[in-house]
């Protein structure tokens, strides 16, 4: 599997607070660690999108990660808001994570990373359209 990290991305991440810094650069390692993992994934390349690092397959909806000073406790994952994703995160893992509309799984700073379960939600978005028409998007 190819990864085509980015110079920019690197720089954006440069900009954040340091606690901050942490926690995306704890998304970024989990995003790149679950698309090396799936079969379906041959490339996953970083950009930055809109000033925020964001990360595209060829087969998947193009995942985005943030922090904004108008809630600096926390940061988020973005997802295409017209997609299915959020809404069947929300279906399946209500109890565990936290949205903000259709567009966007929120994390506390101050939480530890739910890894296991952000896991199969960056797994959705990078193969979402293989997996779209299966019910609850496989999870």
């Amino acid at each position: 599997m190819e990864i085509v990290e980015s110079k920019e991305v690197l720089k954006l991440m440069a900009g954040y607070p340091p606690e901050v810094q942490t926690r995306l650069n704890q998304l970024r390692t989990l995003i790149f660690k679950t698309a090396s993992e799936s079969e379906l994934i041959q490339r996953l390349e970083e950009t930055a999108n809109w000033g925020e690092p964001a990360y595209i397959t060829n087969i998947g909806s193009t995942l985005r990660m943030d922090w904004k000073e108008k809630n600096p406790d926390q940061y988020a994952l973005y997802f295409q808001c017209t997609s299915q994703l959020v809404p069947t995160f929300r279906f399946v893992f209500h109890d565990q994570l936290t949205f903000e509309g259709n567009r966007a799984i929120t994390l506390k700073l101050k939480d530890e990373v739910p890894d296991e379960t952000l896991r199969k939600c960056i797994k959705a978005a990078l193969t979402y359209h293989k997996i779209k028409k299966i019910n609850n998007l496989g999870l």
